[in-house]
């Protein structure tokens, strides 16, 4: 593993790109290091079947890596079939998008998240959850200019990061030579008014002690604030998404 440059509290670089994929009711490129996420949203004038006449709408995610997005090329899950990685990772982003606002708001409507890692460098899951709720954003925007809301319902950011332990020190937003190596490897989603959404946390080695998942959370609860930065405007206002 290489030395790490960042500070332990450092996220790695991060931009957004927004309207990449024209055709989308939503869309974001997100960036964070070498990690490129495309995230699209796909609106849909429907609802799973259990929610079928219920009123209330629906927020699911897909998830996927491209062949090249790793140092060795992996098949498509199209033709070798989608790992439970893969499913894990998905249900992962559905449920934190889930969180960002009143699904009965939304009618019957299916916003469906795809999430496709164009390169990977760690966090994969983390990049996904934070672009795709940005995305998300925009889609619920578009909804209401066509009509199909009334109104934006009230808007909960949502964002997630990676901490972990490497060489024997907590540290934030892992790549990949950091997450193959840690002791401890873990991943925070959080809310905007400070709540977690979810936590996953793994001891590669032996157990860790609760002090030390203190100090990843604290870790956490710092750069996500830091991605929250990206919601709001100058004013402290929740800024608008569509930028095109």
């Amino acid at each position: 593993m290489l030395a790490r440059k960042r500070p332990a509290n450092a996220l790695r670089p991060v931009s957004l790109e927004y309207g990449i994929q024209p055709h989308a009711d939503g869309s974001v490129l997100i960036r964070m290091g070498n990690t490129h996420v495309l995230c699209g949203v796909t609106v849909e004038e429907r609802v799973p079947s259990f929610l079928k006449d219920s009123g209330q709408g629906w927020i699911t995610a897909e998830y996927g890596m491209l062949p090249c997005a790793t140092h060795s090329r992996g098949r498509r899950e199209a033709v070798a079939g989608q790992s439970g990685r893969t499913r894990e990772i998905q249900r992962l982003i559905g449920r934190s998008l889930r969180m960002m606002v009143d699904l009965h708001l939304l009618g019957e409507h299916t916003l469906r998240v795809d999430c496709d890692v164009l390169n990977a460098d760690g966090g994969t899951r983390c990049a996904s959850i934070t672009g795709g709720a940005l995305a998300v954003r925009m889609a619920l925007e578009r909804m209401v200019q066509r009509g199909q809301l009334a109104g934006l319902p009230a808007i909960l950011p949502v964002a997630a990061v990676s901490a972990g332990v490497v060489g024997g020190r907590p540290v934030l937003d892992l790549d990949y030579s950091e997450d193959s190596s840690a002791a401890v490897d873990a991943n925070f989603v959080m809310c905007g008014d400070g709540r977690w959404v979810e936590v996953q946390t793994t001891a590669e080695g032996e157990p860790f002690h609760p002090e030390l998942f203190q100090v990843m959370a604290d870790l956490a609860t710092q750069g996500i604030n830091r991605l929250f930065a990206l919601w709001w405007d100058n004013q402290g206002n929740l800024a608008l998404a569509a930028q095109d």
